[in-house]
């Protein structure tokens, strides 16, 4: 898997759970709502709706399980060249 991916969380289903935060801390992080939200390169959070941060190659596969296994099913991995969806909610 060699493309390019992004990844956002709808906050409106996000649990605050923590599953992503734990699978990947590089890329979610916990908001003072209590809410995931995802981070920009700069680690900055990305709090605006749908707000999308490309996932490093590195981090790929603990995203993707994350969006797998997180019970909010709030979380969408897209490919960033055509935005089709490779994890997320089913």
């Amino acid at each position: 898997m060699g493309e390019q991916l992004q990844v956002w969380i709808d906050q409106d289903l996000c649990t605050g759970d923590g599953l992503c935060v734990q699978y990947a801390p590089e890329v979610f992080e916990f908001d003072i709502d209590g809410l995931a939200y995802v981070k920009d390169g700069a680690d900055e959070l990305l709090t605006a709706p749908r707000a999308r941060a490309a996932v490093p190659a590195r981090l790929r596969l603990d995203v993707i399980s994350s969006a797998k296994e997180c019970p909010g099913e709030c979380i969408h991995v897209v490919r960033a060249e055509d935005e089709v969806e490779v994890a997320g909610p089913q």
